[in-house]
């Protein structure tokens, strides 16, 4: 087979509020705003008769911890496992992030300004054969929209007032303010089964019950998680796969090993260092994902309260260097908050190349010299490869620089405190959705990352983002692109918060014998329309 470096995979928007929780994971241009409606599994056709009797094995990057409640979980494993478990009334698409009527039956029909209608599928069943009802679907976004849950989906559903019955098989989605992008946003909220979440939560957290294709039978925690297909499901997407079975393999050379004897069809998270051992064998692809390495500062804390200061560590910095070096070529130097692949893209009104002098004359004129710094970041893998690299071009501008490379709850824990003055870190929110207002408002919104992170919130500059965003999610088209090319070009300019780097996502998998798979620019492995030949 071969390595696949191709363009990534298209994408449309979503928008959200983010809300202010660590997240420790990761199409044509348009406006985010447009909803597709095409058939998500177009382009999947098989290249042989399918195997609707064969078992799918995976292997799986990360561990399983925590339950898999949807309105709760954030977990890289837990996330992905319930793309499959779980229907929202629309989806978006793992790979091409594109939108469409899931539980619905088609996408939510606007009313007026701030009402919309949802049909829901009709003979829609769960997977205890309790049939789906308008009861379920008004529970599952009121829990949601509940404080005392304390979801981190309400921050992204706050633009809703209420969710109510219209009929046996209809919903109204009542909004707060008009919003552009509803069909998107509703898929953040998974529909749950109102009688059994109640009468048994701690069961349907353990092993989750919901109207997907696929019915989990088990989950243990360092083994494996395995699905077997629901016979009774009605949607668009049914399982092409008796069942699935995920092997959760932590150790990069154990899923490495898996891919290679083919002993798992697919895998995640391909360390970069084994691609070229892999790719004579399987087919492995590097997809441009959002997911960021971003840097931070306290400006609250002389000198990085001056932009001049903030501005001086992003051109200090060899941005090519580092990607080749510390990722092997597998990312992007940033250019917008946003990268390249995106549909939303537009290049920053400031963009930072390697400029040491540079750097040097706007700490002059900040008045900063002999400046010390202790520079936070986490021990994720290739985050720890690239810290010396980004040290090496600091000290050489004159910082004195000492890295504390850390576990990230710990690493977090020390900048809630206020222990910051400069932190490197990854973060990725676009599991949640792509648009930009649901990515910008994740670090730049008047959360805990601008209250309590880097402290930006009672600067004016602060309040003039939260106008532009606000405004933009009122409107649509060329309008709502152009106020989204403001915000990117005030953070670009301010960068209390911002990417040094937009990292690309390797996926291997058996392309002989694995129809329909597709390398996702998220987190997790999707089997969504995928099976094996015969």
């Amino acid at each position: 087979m071969k390595l696949h470096v191709s363009s990534p995979p298209r994408r449309r928007g979503v928008a959200a509020v983010a809300a202010g929780v660590v997240l420790a994971l990761g199409l044509a241009a348009c406006s985010g705003g447009d909803a597709a409606q095409d058939d998500p599994t177009e382009g999947t056709a098989a290249q042989g008769e399918i195997d609707q009797d064969a078992v799918i094995e995976a292997g799986i990057s990360y561990s399983l911890s925590g339950g898999f409640d949807p309105m709760i979980t954030t977990g890289a494993v837990t996330v992905a496992a319930n793309w499959h478990v779980f229907e929202g009334l629309t989806e978006l698409d793992p790979a091409t992030r594109e939108v469409y009527a899931a539980l619905g039956t088609d996408l939510p029909a606007q009313v007026d300004d701030t009402h919309y209608e949802v049909d829901i599928r009709e003979g829609a069943v769960f997977h205890d054969g309790t049939p789906v009802t308008v009861d379920d679907v008004v529970f599952s976004f009121a829990r949601v929209l509940d404080p005392a849950s304390e979801s981190l989906y309400a921050g992204f559903i706050d633009f809703i007032e209420s969710v109510t019955p219209v009929d046996e098989d209809t919903v109204s989605i009542n909004l707060k303010y008009p919003f552009s992008l509803v069909p998107e946003r509703l898929s953040v909220v998974k529909v749950v089964p109102k009688a059994l979440v109640e009468s048994d939560y701690e069961a349907f957290n353990a092993l989750p019950v919901g109207t997907g294709p696929f019915k989990m039978t088990q989950a243990t925690p360092d083994d494996k998680i395995t699905f077997e297909r629901f016979d009774d499901y009605n949607g668009r997407r049914p399982a092409l796969a008796a069942g699935l079975v995920w092997n959760l393999l932590s150790d990069p050379a154990a899923r490495v090993t898996a891919m290679s004897s083919g002993t798992v069809s697919a895998i995640e998270d391909v360390p970069y260092i084994d691609v070229p051992t892999l790719e004579g064998a399987v087919d492995v692809e590097s997809v441009q994902s959002f997911g960021t390495l971003f840097m931070m500062f306290n400006t609250d804390l002389p000198p990085f309260d001056d932009v001049r200061v903030r501005q001086a560590f992003f051109y200090a910095l060899d941005m090519d260097k580092i990607i080749d070096n510390g990722l092997l070529g597998n990312g992007a130097a940033a250019t917008s908050f946003l990268p390249q692949s995106h549909p939303n893209y537009q290049e920053a009104s400031t963009v930072y190349s390697y400029d040491p002098e540079k750097a040097k004359s706007l700490l002059a004129e900040a008045g900063v010299s002999d400046l010390s710094i202790t520079l936070l970041t986490t021990d994720t893998g290739w985050v720890a490869d690239i810290a010396p690299l980004i040290k090496e071009n600091l000290d050489a501008i004159g910082v004195d620089t000492t890295l504390d490379i850390g576990q990230s709850g710990g690493q977090y824990t020390k900048v809630d405190n206020g222990d910051l003055q400069v932190m490197v870190a990854p973060g990725d929110p676009s599991v949640f959705g792509n648009d930009p207002d649901l990515l910008m408002r994740w670090w730049y919104g008047d959360n805990v990352w601008s209250q309590s992170r880097y402290r930006w919130n009672d600067d004016p500059k602060f309040a003039e983002l939260q106008g532009i965003l606000d405004a933009a999610v009122r409107t649509s088209g060329d309008e709502q692109q152009e106020l989204w090319n403001q915000a990117f070009d005030l953070i670009s300019t301010e960068v209390p918060l911002y990417p040094l780097l937009h990292r690309k996502l390797p996926t291997a998998w058996d392309g002989d014998t694995l129809s329909g798979f597709k390398p996702l620019p998220i987190t997790g492995l999707s089997f969504l329309d995928a099976g094996l030949v015969k």
